[in-house]
């Protein structure tokens, strides 16, 4: 049987390309978008990743084998989007201010799906590995790129920075590892699968809706 980690690349691959082709991301990754435009951005990750960490701890302490497999506090996004967000909006949007964030659709879908996760530990390794396997993998080159483009020494890009894995590769071995070993049957495979799917069209949506309240033209299909 195929092995669990390579049945969630391959089998995610079309979702998977679908999501990184948003205009948001291209016009990002050129130096495109301002401060109120990153700002949404990083607001609706903050949303994902509350819930994401939340409903981690959740089940890790409940002791299920694959949230555990994969559940890792050195992981965890909120204090640097915390930080990201004072640097990008100073006096503006920050948790505890009062301040409402602004409504998202594809946000409270996503935000969703991460909380249903928590009724089976498979679905939850397959939302924790799209978004932290990603800020290990191409997260690392967008963090690069945002340093160049806007002139940034540290502030402003806690996001991408994994203090605790100064080698992403030898993590992400040892992840896959471990999502390996949980011996899964083929039929809770495909389950982690499509919930890997899932979880791509969610970040997929989230990009459209940043596109749209941004007035930015979609990326051109191939």
């Amino acid at each position: 049987m195929t092995r669990l980690s390579t049945a969630m690349r391959e089998g995610s691959r079309a979702e998977h390309e679908a999501a990184e082709s948003s205009a948001f991301m291209a016009t990002l990754l050129d130096g495109g978008i301002a401060p109120a435009g990153y700002v949404a951005y990083l607001v609706r990750l903050r949303r994902v990743y509350e819930a994401l960490e939340r409903v981690g701890r959740m089940l890790a302490a409940s002791g299920d084998a694959a949230a555990s497999a994969v559940h890792d506090p050195d992981l965890e996004r909120l204090p640097a989007l915390d930080a990201d967000l004072a640097h990008w909006a100073p006096g503006g949007w920050a948790p505890g201010t009062g301040h409402d964030a602004p409504s998202s659709p594809a946000t409270d879908a996503y935000v969703a799906a991460i909380e249903a996760s928590a009724s089976w530990g498979g679905a939850y390794a397959a939302h924790h590995y799209t978004r932290y396997l990603g800020d290990l993998s191409g997260g690392q080159a967008i963090g690069r790129v945002l340093r160049r483009h806007y002139d940034l020494a540290g502030d402003g890009v806690a996001f991408y920075d994994f203090a605790a894995v100064p080698k992403p590769k030898p993590y992400k071995d040892a992840y896959r590892a471990r999502l390996d070993a949980l011996g899964l049957s083929a039929h809770q495979v495909e389950r982690v699968v499509a919930e890997v799917q899932e979880a791509f069209r969610l970040n997929q949506a989230l990009f459209a809706e940043l596109d749209e309240e941004l007035g930015l033209t979609p990326a051109p299909t191939a």
